[in-house]
């Protein structure tokens, strides 16, 4: 009687807690559960077989699809309203490479006022999570990624860019949006919602204390003011973006910045000396290893921004009227000029605003002057590199670099002498566009 008793105790609590644990996954596939409308597809078809390292393991995208929350925003959904808003807008992309100014210029349009709406390093997310463990990513399925999110945003679709965030949205309420406060379009009164006790949000507003930020709020923001544009240092290759280009619903833009490599080289060594520690160490003694890995990925991003370039200034019948070349020594030595060019190119009015902000941010101080300030002195900054880097490093970028360096206009050094001659421009005078 004792035995039967005791397993009759143990097969009730077994159904209690199969129950229990029913409910919970009841309930959570309800919360999860993806609402979408065939206005909105989620397009993740190109990119859906990529492991995505989330909450400390990989899974794989299409055993995840079921779980991505969908924006809801029947207005936004309208295919006939979507349309209508779109027209006579216009799309920017600034494309660029860290430490190439992009900060900077991208302010041109962050500062334009109530008709733009500007992002900053909104793909940071996703190259976050779509990093392997090695440290690399697949650059196939990280280019179409970065392509599909970049599509949704300039259409004021939040959606796909939500699921790269971690932790995920709550309700579309995120607390960890990257550098939300270098877009005044975020830290605006539309979507400036209470703030929370006890909540910390980690890239928080500095014009005015906002709650974490909704991004329905945000979408509906996007979708009243009349421009978009978006600044990206990790789009690796111009080409896997023609479809942009082509897509009918976007007046869609690319401006490529571009700085001399050793400048960049030598900005990097300073801003990410953790990672340039190897480069840091040859400077002070010793050979360069041409067939290191680090002078191999040097080669590599060099020859992406060339090959860019090369598509761009080419003008395919995808890209006519729709690219524009500026390096950053042209816009630190003449602001207001390239800035009206940038301008002009985009169709955009050039607006005292933003005449106001280049005028007070090119003149600033050395205190004001940070790493990652966009205040400069910026005639100054233009080749201060070159008394900050070695001259046998000047040389293994030359080498490696070479084509780039021709294209771009920038002069070799044949020595320490001459590198060092503030009388000798490294710049040559090279007109890139023909602007009507």
């Amino acid at each position: 009687m004792r035995i039967k008793y005791t397993i009759s105790i143990v097969f009730f609590v077994a159904l209690v807690i199969i129950e229990k644990e029913n409910n919970i996954i009841s309930r959570v596939s309800d919360k999860l559960t993806l609402k979408q409308t065939p206005q909105t597809p989620l397009q993740l078809s190109g990119f859906s077989h990529i492991l995505l390292k989330h909450n400390g393991s990989f899974t794989s995208l299409n055993k995840m699809d079921s779980t991505y929350p969908l924006m809801r925003q029947p207005l936004e959904n309208n295919s006939e309203h979507q349309e209508v808003m779109t027209r006579g807008t216009k799309h920017i992309l600034l494309l660029a490479t860290t430490r190439t100014g992009s900060s900077f210029v991208g302010e041109f349009f962050n500062q334009q006022g109530d008709n733009m709406f500007y992002l900053f390093e909104p793909l940071w997310h996703v190259e976050k999570m779509l990093t392997l463990e090695t440290g690399g990513t697949n650059a196939t399925a990280a280019a179409k990624a970065y392509r599909d999110v970049l599509q949704k945003l300039f259409l004021c679709d939040f959606s796909l860019l939500e699921t790269f965030l971690e932790p995920l949205p709550v309700d579309h309420i995120t607390t960890a949006l990257f550098r939300r406060e270098s877009s005044s379009s975020l830290c605006g009164e539309s979507v400036c919602s209470p703030v929370i006790r006890g909540v910390f949000e980690r890239y928080h507003c500095r014009t005015r204390r906002c709650g974490p930020l909704n991004l329905t709020m945000a979408s509906e923001s996007c979708l009243r003011k009349q421009h978009r544009a978006i600044k990206s240092v990790r789009v690796r290759q111009l080409e896997t973006l023609r479809p942009l280009a082509e897509d009918p619903r976007l007046d869609i833009k690319f401006i490529q910045l571009v700085r001399d490599p050793r400048a960049v080289l030598a900005s990097r060594m300073v801003a990410f000396a953790a990672k340039y520690r190897n480069w840091k160490q040859w400077a002070m003694g010793g050979d360069v290893p041409i067939d290191d890995e680090e002078v191999r990925k040097l080669k590599g991003n060099c020859d992406n921004i060339r090959m860019s370039a090369e598509i761009g200034l080419g003008q395919p019948p995808w890209l006519r009227g729709r690219y524009m070349l500026v390096r950053y020594e042209d816009i630190a030595r003449f602001p207001m000029k390239k800035a009206t060019e940038m301008y002009r190119f985009t169709g955009i009015p050039f607006t005292p605003q933003v005449k106001s902000w280049i005028l007070k941010n090119t003149q600033a101080s050395k205190e004001a002057s940070g790493v990652y300030s966009t205040k400069k002195n910026s005639s100054e900054q233009v080749e201060k590199w070159r008394f900050s880097l070695p001259f046998k490093i000047a040389q293994v970028v030359q080498k490696v670099c070479g084509p780039t360096l021709k294209l771009f206009g920038y002069k070799f050094v044949s020595s320490e002498e001459m590198l060092t001659d503030k009388s000798v421009s490294l710049i040559e005078d090279k007109v890139f566009n023909k602007l009507t």
